[in-house]
């Protein structure tokens, strides 16, 4: 597991006064969990917004409070999408010594015969699986091959996906991840077409009329 490492100080302003941080280049956060009360926290905004858009929803990454390292994991981000930058994040104190759950993003990758062969689209089910492990076992991302969907209605569960004994799975096993389906222009065709044998029947009510 790759170290990254975020320098944080403690902070003593909040509330509204807090908008006079951001404008000196700061990044409000607050770090709790595992033993610790909510403590608000300022990193470097340049900084900080550079290392969190590198990392996924499962990433871990250390938190440097005055020199005081806390293995942490982004419970959430705010943002100001008028300026587009970050406002406030939330981390989590992650213990090294019992397991945690969280979500990992999924990754769909290879290339599904059934686009191809018969213009299916491949819609997605889940982007995420809730998983049970020890931090130094928690993977970034599951990587999902959909190479095997070869015909319409082919799918990938949740029972398809291969991780390491170390994790533990905690969605339901039949839950579908991804599945080739027949496109609109598909299912149009597929309808049963109007008879020769209607068009004449069709007229000879129209002379009755």
């Amino acid at each position: 597991m790759d170290k990254i490492v975020l320098k944080a100080t403690k902070r003593d302003v909040v509330g509204k006064k807090v908008g006079a941080l951001r404008r000196q280049g700061k990044l409000p956060a607050v770090l709790y969990g595992h033993r610790m009360e909510t403590t608000p926290i300022l990193l470097d905004a340049y900084e900080g917004t550079q290392t969190l858009s590198r990392l996924t929803s499962s990433s871990l990454l250390t938190i440097d409070l005055d020199g005081k390292e806390f293995l942490a994991q982004v419970r959430e981000k705010q943002r100001d999408y008028i300026k587009n930058r970050l406002v406030h994040v939330d981390f989590q104190i992650v213990s090294l010594t019992e397991k945690m759950r969280t979500k990992v993003s999924i990754e769909l990758t290879g290339t599904a015969p059934a686009v191809k062969n018969f213009n299916a689209l491949i819609h997605t089910g889940l982007t995420a699986l809730e998983v049970e492990c020890m931090a130094e076992d928690l993977p970034k991302r599951i990587v999902v091959d959909i190479s095997g969907l070869a015909e319409l209605g082919d799918a990938v569960r949740v029972r398809d996906v291969v991780l390491s004994d170390k994790v533990k799975i905690l969605a339901d096993m039949e839950d579908v991840i991804a599945i080739a389906a027949a496109s609109k222009k598909e299912e149009v065709s597929a309808e049963a077409p109007v008879t020769e044998e209607a068009v004449p029947e069709e007229a000879e009510r129209g002379k009755k009329d």
